[in-house]
C-alpha cells in the first residue's frame, strides 16, 4: 500500500494552517521596541512567521562536539552558554549551539545527528551510534525547561507550544545499522527517525556522492532498507548519497524522503548538492531538502577557490617533499593574495530560490548543519542567525506564510505523512534478510 496525500491540496493545506499557528502559548514575540531590528520590516516580518512557526532544523552536530571535545563526559558541561569553548578546540572554534543562542534563534525544533565517521568498522560503528545516542540523550534531559525529547509530529508540536526545542535523532550514515534490518529497527526503537544512507564513503549497500562508485547507486539490501525504513516510520535522508541512489531511493520510496542539510546543484555544483534531476521528482513524492548553511557547498566561487587551494598545496608539496615549512610559508603567501570569497545569507537564499522556482515553496527547509562546520556564512555564523536568513527571504519577497512553510511546516509535514505511511501498514511483516556469512 502507498500513502499518497493529495499534492494538489498540500499547499492550501499549510496556508490554512496559519490560522491554527503551531503553537497557541509559545513564547510571545519581544515588544516591537525591544525586538532586534524592529525598524526593519523584513526583520519585523521574519519575526512574525517565526513566532507563528519556530524553525525546525535538519542538522546540528552538537553530538559529537560533546564526543571530540569532552569524550562524552557533560555532567558539568554548561550548554546554557557555550561562547568560551574555543580551547577546547584545536583550532580555537567555540560551539556554535547553546540554548541562549537557540532562543534567539528562534529555534522550535531539532533534529540531533548522531554522526560517527564513516572510517570506521561496521560494528565499531554501531557501539559507538548507540553511544552517541545516549550522551544526546542525556544532554535533553539535563535541560528539562529547554529541551524534550521528540519522536512524533504531535510530540514537536507539543514541545513548541510550551516553548521547548524538541529534539528529535538523526543518524547521519548507514554504516550506523552494521549492514543489519535487525540493528536499524533496534536504532528506531532508540529514538532515531531518520538514517542518511551514507556519509562521504560508500557502505556494502550504497554510494556515496563522494567515493567512487560502486554499485550503481543501491543495492537490492539499500533498496530493503529503503522499504524497511518506511514501514517502520523512519526518515530517508539523501543528503551525502549520489545522484543514483537518490534516484533509486525515489523509485521505492512510498513515504516523503528528506534532504537533510544539502544544497542545489544548480547553483552550487558540488556533488553533495542536488541535482534537478532528482529536485524535479520531489513533488511526486513529498519530500523536502532542507538547505544547508555551508559555504562550500552554497558560493559557487568558493568552491573553485578551494579548488584551487587544494591544488596549490598539492604542488608545492610535491616541490618541496620533506620540507613542510617551505610547504607553510609558501601557503600562507597563496592565502595573502588569494583571500576567500566571502559567503553571506544572499547565497543560502539563492538556493532557496531555486528551489521554490523550479518545485515550489512546500518542498523547502532549513538543514544548517551547525557544529559540523567551520562556520555558516556571514550573518548567519551560529543557531542565533535564523531570522537574519528569513529576513533576507522577506525582502526577496516570501510571503509570512511562505516563511512559516520553510522554517518548520513543511518539516512536520513530512514527518507526520511518514507516521502516517508507518500506520497503514502496521500489519505488514518486518523485512527479514539472511545474515552475512561468516565464511
Amino acid at each position: 500500500m502507498q500513502y499518497r496525500p493529495h499534492r494538489s491540496a498540500a499547499l492550501a493545506a499549510l496556508v490554512a494552517l496559519v490560522a491554527a499557528p503551531l503553537a497557541a502559548q509559545q513564547a510571545e514575540p519581544l515588544p516591537e521596541d525591544e525586538a532586534p531590528g524592529a525598524s526593519d520590516p523584513a526583520m519585523v516580518a521574519a519575526e512574525a512567521a517565526l513566532a507563528n512557526a519556530p524553525v525546525f532544523d535538519g542538522h546540528n552536530d552538537v553530538p559529537i562536539q560533546l564526543r571530540a571535545r569532552f569524550d562524552n563526559q557533560i555532567n558539568d558541561f554548561d550548554f546554557a552558554d557555550t561562547s568560551d569553548t574555543g580551547e577546547t578546540h584545536a583550532a580555537g572554534r567555540a560551539m556554535h549551539t547553546d540554548l541562549a543562542r537557540l532562543e534567539r534563534g528562534r529555534v522550535g525544533a531539532q533534529y540531533w545527528s548522531v554522526y560517527v565517521p564513516a572510517s570506521l568498522d561496521e560494528p565499531e560503528a554501531v557501539q559507538m551510534t548507540i553511544e552517541q545516542i545516549d550522551v544526546t540523550k542525556r544532554l535533553i534531559d539535563r535541560y528539562p525547561q529547554a529541551l524534550q525529547f521528540a519522536t512524533t509530529a504531535d510530540e514537536v508540536e507539543t514541545a513548541m507550544a510550551e516553548g521547548r526545542v524538541a529534539s528529535l535523532l538523526g543518524m547521519e550514515g548507514g554504516h550506523s545499522i552494521g549492514s543489519s534490518l535487525a540493528v536499524l529497527r533496534q536504532m528506531y526503537a532508540l529514538g532515531a527517525r531518520y538514517m542518511t544512507l551514507t556519509h562521504g564513503r560508500n557502505t556494502p549497500w550504497a554510494d556515496s556522492a563522494t567515493d567512487d562508485p560502486e554499485h550503481g547507486g543501491l543495492t537490492e539490501f539499500g533498496r530493503d532498507v529503503v522499504r524497511e525504513m518506511n514501514r517502520i516510520g523512519m526518515l530517508v535522508d539523501l543528503s551525502h548519497v549520489s545522484e543514483e541512489a537518490m534516484h533509486d531511493a525515489l523509485d521505492v520510496a512510498r513515504a516523503p524522503v528528506i534532504f537533510s542539510h544539502s544544497g542545489v546543484r544548480a547553483v552550487n555544483g558540488h556533488a553533495r548538492n542536488v541535482p534537478d534531476s532528482v529536485l524535479e521528482r520531489l513533488p511526486g513524492n513529498g519530500g523536502i531538502v532542507m538547505v544547508v548553511a555551508l559555504p562550500g557547498f552554497l558560493n559557487e566561487e568558493r568552491r573553485h577557490w578551494y579548488a584551487l587551494r587544494e591544488a596549490e598545496q598539492a604542488r608545492l608539496a610535491s616541490l618541496h617533499q620533506g620540507q613542510p615549512s617551505m610547504v607553510e610559508a609558501a601557503m600562507a603567501e597563496w592565502d595573502a593574495a588569494n583571500p576567500e570569497p566571502a559567503t553571506t545569507i544572499a547565497h543560502m537564499a539563492d538556493h532557496i530560490d531555486h528551489i521554490r522556482e523550479k518545485i515550489g515553496v512546500e518542498y523547502i527547509g532549513i538543514g544548517a548543519d551547525f557544529d559540523g562546520m567551520p562556520t555558516g556564512p556571514v550573518g548567519f555564523e551560529d543557531v542565533g542567525g535564523y531570522p537574519a536568513l528569513f529576513a533576507e527571504l522577506a525582502r526577496r519577497g516570501y510571503s509570512e506564510v511562505e516563511m512559516e512553510m520553510i522554517a518548520s511546516r513543511n518539516a512536520l509535514r513530512v514527518l507526520r505523512e511518514a507516521e502516517q505511511y508507518a500506520g497503514q501498514v502496521m500489519g505488514s511483516d518486518p523485512i527479514e534478510t539472511l545474515l552475512p556469512s561468516e565464511d
